[in-house]
């Protein structure tokens, strides 16, 4: 499957984006998708991903309550919703595609088999 991130750009604290992944080759359905980012000088962080089984969303701590993944099968795509933002939101988004993971490796890098290009977010103070 390939994966095409877009929705990136820059807002003020407290904005709002929408990032989308669009996949080709395979439907989102198949799989786990997952959202990760990058923060300049940091490691890559898991940020939320949605089960391809029963649709369970998880959630990393700081965006919790703040972003909301979700699913379009009919367009193919996963949608990142990302309100109140933060300065420290800053970084590069990656969203990802993993086939039978287990509980355990949802939020691991690692249990992702494909990945799109990332997409750019600022977030000025």
């Amino acid at each position: 499957v390939q994966l095409q991130a877009s929705g990136g750009g820059e807002v003020p604290t407290g904005g709002s984006l929408r990032l989308s992944c669009a996949a080709s080759g395979r439907t989102v359905s198949s799989y786990t998708m997952a959202w990760f980012r990058r923060a300049p000088g940091k490691d890559r962080e898991f940020v939320a991903a949605i089960r391809n089984t029963n649709s369970r969303t998880y959630y990393v701590d700081s965006a919790r309550g703040r972003f909301t993944i979700s699913r379009d099968n009919a367009k193919n795509t996963v949608y990142l919703q990302m309100n109140s933002l933060q300065p420290e939101d800053t970084a590069v988004y990656y969203c990802a595609a993993g086939a039978n993971l287990i509980q355990s490796s949802i939020t691991q890098s690692i249990a992702y088999t494909y990945w799109g290009q990332g997409t750019q977010v600022t977030v000025s103070s």
